[in-house]
């Protein structure tokens, strides 16, 4: 499989990641994405049970660590990432998925038909 993608790393050393087809390296794991769709990867790290939704920090390897007040059982953190990552960014939910970490709190996301500028520009202004 071959990748065809454009890293980058800007601002506080956010890491966002053009996905075209092959595999993408958060951390020491590999993720493999299928799909061949232009989009933007981000790492997340997930609080559930917090107080109210919001972007808190973006974390020294370039993971953005996201508060949500849904319980993590039964999926619904998940669903509230989703719900929350598509207001932030402006974007139908089912542009946004989780192509990894569905179990756990770090997961990988893809924001697919949106690059990784316009993702990296969203973010910032939650942190402002």
């Amino acid at each position: 499989m071959q990748m065809s993608s454009k890293i980058k790393v800007v601002g506080k050393g956010t890491l966002l990641t053009n996905i075209y087809e092959g595999s993408v390296t958060v951390g020491t794991q590999k993720y493999h994405l299928h799909d061949g769709k232009k989009g933007a990867a981000l790492a997340i790290r997930v609080t559930p049970r917090a107080s109210r939704n919001e972007i808190v920090e973006i974390l020294s390897d370039g993971t953005v660590r996201i508060r949500l007040t849904a319980p993590p059982a039964e999926g619904k953190a998940n669903e509230a990432l989703i719900e929350f990552l598509a207001e932030v960014l402006s974007v139908p939910r089912s542009h946004i998925e989780i192509v990894a970490g569905v179990t756990g709190r770090d997961k990988l996301v893809s924001v697919i038909d949106m690059d990784t500028e316009a993702v990296h520009q969203k973010v910032l202004q939650q942190l402002t």
